[in-house]
């Protein structure tokens, strides 16, 4: 198990930017962010693989998120610039330590951090 902390999140207004970062234990094979509104399915944000830098990102939010993995220390970033309301949810950072296909798909990540809330009012 990787151990996984969460920092970041909080309350912007619409348009606005916020930063959420998550710090990694050992050898991390690919890293992820995903977020779970009330009532909803956690959902994929964006995921980045170690080994080339490969990103993916959720449709909905291409353009104004930008993942990043500083690998030295490896500490995840997710920079979410164009806030909507609709991004308002609980944030978690999620990671492997093996391979895995299904970026997108929870159920293949085997780490989680407990979570940061972004809340963007209108």
């Amino acid at each position: 198990q990787v151990q996984l902390v969460e920092s970041g999140g909080g309350s912007v207004q619409a348009g606005g930017s916020l930063s959420l970062s998550c710090a990694a234990s050992g050898y991390i094979y690919r890293m992820a962010w995903f977020r779970q509104a009330p009532g909803m399915e956690r959902e994929a944000v964006a995921a980045v693989y170690t080994s080339d830098g490969t990103t993916y990102y959720d449709d909905s939010v291409k353009g104004r998120f930008t993942i990043t993995l500083y690998k030295p220390n490896n500490t995840l970033y997710l920079q979410m610039n164009s806030l909507k309301p609709e991004d308002t949810a609980v944030y978690y950072c999620a990671a492997n330590r093996n391979y895995a296909a299904r970026w997108y798909d929870a159920a293949t990540y085997r780490s989680w951090g407990p979570g940061t809330q972004v809340t963007v009012s209108s």
